[in-house]
């Protein structure tokens, strides 16, 4: 085996400790995320969050718009000058600042649009989150370019944790939906002040001789399929928000949340993990598919489970954890939860557009994929919020097997084996998931006892397909050994 340079030896020990910090990081996330949606959860109604999401489904497009692609272009360029990184600031900063002054414009029309007075006050209030946001968008991408991934860490979690202390003192005070709001805007300033201080970089003057092209190009493509994607996750809840309030739309705002923030925190740290490898091989058909194939049977069968489980079990899990008056949001996460399945079964279609480079024809994709989802979820909308659901989730379905189309017709990445992989995960935890809410809904009793009798239930049933079932037992023993692929990823071709 050719002795690796030092300087690459160096680059891999950094890049694999950022990883192993990026993943510590996105777990204290993860604690401190799911900590403020219980605490706060059982503080504020359904009414309070509902508010909230009425002006986040609408503004929210305005934080995609405020970074413009800019910090992705940032980090993966060969080479930022110093002109270049000060330029990409006052670009962000600019951005973010007239954003602020459209949203404070239009809060008047937000609150007209779904006829909440109340919205206007919170929507000028949320307005100054995007200036800060765009001021720190250089900050972050500086702090990622060079590898310090621990300081991004602390940004992190030191901004969500000061948010979520202000949010929890609010609304122990009594004041309602204002607690989320001030939870944002304390977020955005102490996310701001961290990525300073550990930058260490103050912007000089705009340069207008500073080559700047590149990376608007490239910022541009990412955001239009950024767009695309927001738009299909936000349409619905704009949908509720207008025709049936606050209160159902609070439901379905936390089912939502409760799907998305265990794919956002999982699928963030392996992706981080898997696409510097993918890259590496994607000459190398035979190691590529089978890295990608490994990587995403880790993937699928952690989400597939973790949500098979929540999907049988969602009476218990969100009226323990959330408290008695989120009952009425289980069958929406129940149904939303199937959508996720297939959600994740989808990432490593998304791994290969990157790690091939096919970026254009990603956008594509995306075009057509966020367009059916659109449409599957404005037809649902005609049966109330739980037919938002249910087209969500079914759209989610549908685009699983046109994704692996997609790229089986682009690239040589193995289609037929990542659906095989999908399919097995889906239909093992499944059955598991099956015998687990039957055994609890058998039991009945108090919640915590069928709790307890689903869990037991959901080990058994996992442990007779594993048994039963030689090509799931594969997967996972695959799982255990994916410690030595990626040992194998590593050596020279």
């Amino acid at each position: 085996m050719a002795p690796v340079p030092p300087a690459q030896r160096s680059l891999a020990s950094r890049a694999a400790g950022g990883a192993a910090v990026t993943m510590f990081g996105q777990a204290a996330k993860m604690v401190v995320q799911f900590g403020g949606i219980v605490l706060l959860a059982r503080l504020l109604s359904p009414y309070d969050y509902g508010l909230m999401a009425m002006v986040t489904a609408i503004v929210g497009v305005a934080e995609i718009l405020r970074d413009f692609g800019l910090s992705s272009a940032a980090i993966q360029a060969k080479q930022v000058s110093r002109e270049q990184r000060d330029n990409l600031f006052w670009i962000n900063s600019g951005i973010g600042l007239a954003l602020s002054v459209v949203v404070f414009a239009s809060a008047h029309w937000i609150a007209s649009f779904y006829r909440e007075p109340v919205l206007v006050t919170i929507s000028q209030a949320l307005a100054v989150t995007f200036l800060l946001n765009g001021m720190t968008t250089q900050y972050r991408a500086h702090l990622s370019r060079g590898l310090r991934f621990g300081q991004v860490a602390l940004s992190d979690v030191g901004a969500q944790v000061m948010g979520l202390v202000a949010g929890v003192a609010a609304a122990l005070v009594g004041w309602g939906y204002w607690a989320l709001v001030l939870q944002q805007v304390v977020q955005a300033i102490v996310n701001l002040l961290i990525a300073a201080l550990c930058a260490r970089w103050l912007p000089r003057g705009y340069r207008r001789d500073a080559p700047m092209r590149s990376f608007l190009s490239f910022g541009w493509n990412l955001m239009a399929a950024q767009l695309l994607g927001y738009a299909s996750r936000n349409v619905g809840q704009v949908i509720i928000g207008a025709r049936t309030g606050a209160d159902a739309l609070g439901l379905y705002n936390r089912a939502f949340q409760l799907l998305m923030m265990p794919l956002n925190q999982i699928n963030a740290p392996a992706t981080t993990v898997a696409l510097p490898v993918l890259a590496q091989l994607q000459d190398d058909r035979e190691r590529f598919g089978a890295f990608l194939l490994r990587g995403q049977s880790v993937m699928v069968h952690l989400i597939v489970a973790v949500f098979a489980f929540a999907c049988a079990q969602a009476l218990p899990l969100i009226v323990l954890v959330l408290g008695e008056q989120w009952r009425e949001a289980v069958p929406l996460f129940q149904v939303l939860t199937v959508g996720g399945i297939f959600q994740a079964t989808a990432y490593a279609a998304y791994w290969v557009f990157l790690a091939k480079g096919l970026m254009r024809q990603q956008l594509v994709y995306s075009v057509v994929a966020r367009t059916l989802l659109i449409a599957f979820i404005l037809v649902g909308s005609i049966w109330g919020v739980t037919g938002v659901a249910a087209g969500y989730s079914l759209g989610l379905f549908l685009l699983w097997p046109l994704s692996l189309v997609w790229i089986g017709r682009i690239s040589d990445a193995p289609a037929l084996g990542l659906f095989n992989n999908g399919t097995r995960a889906i239909v093992g935890y499944g059955l598991a998931a099956a015998l687990s809410w039957y055994a609890s809904d058998w039991f009945g009793g108090p919640l915590w006892r069928m709790l307890a009798v689903g869990s037991a239930a959901m080990l058994l049933g996992f442990l007779a397909v594993l048994a039963a079932w030689p090509a799931f037992r594969r997967d996972v023993m695959a799982i255990v050994e994916i410690r030595k692929l990626l040992r194998e990823a590593k050596r020279p071709k």
